[in-house]
């Protein structure tokens, strides 16, 4: 199954044990992420970080776009 992100970010397959995590609660995403749980909702307060799915009131986060925009401020210290 291949992920349907765009074709220029991070790809990655999930292992079989994280489909079930498919998609995040807010809660999971600040533990996962180390953001504070208010600081997620500031940022989708002021339109900002990271993409999320808004069901009723209901926030769901995608785990691949989630490692995506972490992989995306990858900071390489050999290349310093």
């Amino acid at each position: 199954m291949a992920p349907d992100v765009p074709p220029n970010s991070f790809q990655t397959t999930l292992p079989a044990e994280l489909h079930k995590f498919r998609y995040l609660t807010e809660q999971q995403v600040s533990e996962l992420t180390g953001r504070a749980l208010q600081t997620l909702r500031n940022d989708r307060f002021h339109r900002r970080g990271l993409p999320y799915h808004k069901i009723g009131r209901s926030v769901r986060y995608k785990l691949l776009d989630v490692l995506s925009v972490m992989e995306s401020r990858r900071v390489d210290v050999e290349a310093l």
